[in-house]
């Protein structure tokens, strides 16, 4: 054998090494990464291979699966199907063939496809057999979920209804909302352009994350921090709170809605009856405002990890603030944000004595066999404030309903209190505000409970007209009344 030839081999069998070598490497190591890489089609290809699991709302499943068509041309077999989809979007979120999966849909993915290895058997393991999907229980209960959505209407806004002694969320609406089955296949880039082109952002869930100044509903915070310190002893002592108040270091009045209103030196019962400016500017220029953050932070405000078990986003109460600012985030404005279902986890621990539940929308995930693979347990709480603090709370949210800003928000033969907020909205506040109202309603003969935040973003009512009792109680109302039938 001549020397070119000898070379020519070598070569050739160094290539032939690395070859071998490169194929064991992925087979060995690169494997499983590979399989999980989200560009790889057999994947998506196994994920609608078979009809999926169920979300399940109070027993009734409101997804479903239905075999594609060949004129939607895919190599998919099953693509995913909604009941009442509009109703249930901020809940389920959808799975897409073309798009992904977001909300239950996203994070029980595996479980609903059938690709957990919990799903799996031994051999299963070994076989790669695809196992028969689980299913996800919500804790959503029907009656109030239809009460929100048909009472948001057309509005641009959000509600949230929780309860208080065991943190199942009872209803999650964002409006306007959509139809997931029209996005759920691999032919539906129309309906999807023209949802993430919708200027009123359908796809967005407001009640979890779309945080905005929660105005004077935040006012529930600053009482219940003052009342915790001690800076004033009861929701009928007088405050010190001049009106007009001028901003510390300013010459800024802080003005009330109603002029007329009694505000000066109010009571604490009294300000949130007339929901009073002056008075929780002060106060919370008064405890400073680290004292403040920390009774919002006991709400929840400041929470990045707060997973329901979707991830919200965080309501944040702002650092860094001088006294003028501070005195601003007494009333729910500065950099104040707060998303629906953090005002309706304020209400929440004042109807359940002080004790804060850990909300969750999701009882239980569970095997085709009905055997439980996640549970979420009830009542998991942490105490916020002292249990005479929040009855205290609770007494003056009743006369905000009986007697002050909150009276579209009754129940008849419950117990109702609430607090409205109209929040500035644009430089100079030069856009529509936003209305806000959040509640608790308890049904003395049952001892059924609920609480409520209501969240307007834009009503197309004019500027005058917009009002937390106008426009957020009566949505509250309705699905207080439902909770409670």
């Amino acid at each position: 054998m001549n020397k070119t030839i000898r070379h020519t081999s070598v070569f050739v069998l160094l290539l032939v090494l690395a070859l071998l070598g490169r194929a064991t490497w992925v087979q060995a190591y690169r494997a499983e990464a590979l399989a999980d890489d989200q560009k790889n089609r057999r994947n998506t290809i196994a994920q609608y291979a078979q009809p999926l699991g169920n979300i399940v709302v109070a027993g009734s499943p409101v997804t479903g699966s239905k075999r594609t068509e060949e004129t939607e041309g895919t190599d998919l077999a099953y693509r995913r199907t909604y009941t009442d989809g509009e109703l249930y979007a901020a809940v389920t979120g959808y799975s897409s063939q073309a798009y992904g999966s977001t909300q239950l849909e996203g994070i029980y993915a595996d479980v609903l496809d059938g690709t957990d290895d919990r799903l799996k058997n031994p051999l299963d393991a070994v076989t790669r057999e695809q196992r028969e999907p689980g299913t996800v229980l919500t804790t959503i209960d029907p009656a109030v979920q239809e009460a929100a959505y048909r009472a948001l209407g057309k509005k641009k806004g959000a509600a949230v209804a929780v309860d208080p002694v065991s943190g199942r969320i009872l209803a999650l609406a964002s409006t306007p909302s959509y139809d997931p089955s029209k996005i759920s296949g691999t032919n539906d880039g129309a309906a999807w352009k023209e949802l993430t082109g919708d200027p009123d952002k359908p796809l967005v869930n407001r009640a979890l994350r779309q945080p905005l100044p929660p105005g004077s509903t935040f006012k529930l915070v600053v009482a219940a921090a003052a009342l915790e310190d001690g800076l004033y002893r009861s929701v009928d002592t007088a405050t010190e709170s001049p009106s007009p108040y001028t901003l510390p270091h300013t010459r800024t009045v802080l003005r009330n809605e109603n002029a007329s209103a009694p505000c000066e030196n109010a009571t604490i019962r009294t300000a949130l009856r007339y929901s009073c400016n002056n008075v929780f500017g002060k106060m919370a220029a008064d405890l400073g405002q680290d004292k403040v953050r920390a009774m919002a932070e006991r709400f929840g405000f400041n929470d990045a990890e707060l997973d329901v078990p979707v991830r919200a986003y965080a309501s944040v109460y702002p650092s860094k603030m001088d006294p003028a600012q501070t005195a601003l985030s007494g009333i729910g404005q500065f950099d104040v944000t707060a998303t629906p279902l953090q005002m309706a986890m304020v209400s929440a621990a004042i109807a359940n004595d002080g004790l804060l539940a850990a909300p969750h929308m999701v009882s239980e995930v569970v095997d085709s066999d009905g055997d439980a693979l996640t549970s979420y347990e009830d009542g998991d709480t942490r105490r916020i404030v002292s249990s005479a603090t929040a009855a205290q709370l609770r007494s003056a949210m009743v006369t905000v309903v009986e007697e002050g800003t909150g009276t579209n928000a009754a129940v008849a033969g419950a117990e109702v209190g609430g607090k409205t907020g109209t929040a500035q909205h644009g430089e100079n506040n030069s856009k529509t505000p936003y209305a806000w109202f959040t509640s608790y309603a308890k049904d003395p003969s049952t001892g059924k409970q609920v609480a409520v935040a209501v969240m307007i973003e834009d009503s197309g009512a004019a500027r005058s007209e917009v009002s937390g009792n106008g426009l957020a109680a009566p949505v509250a109302q309705k699905m207080m009344a439902a909770a409670l039938k």
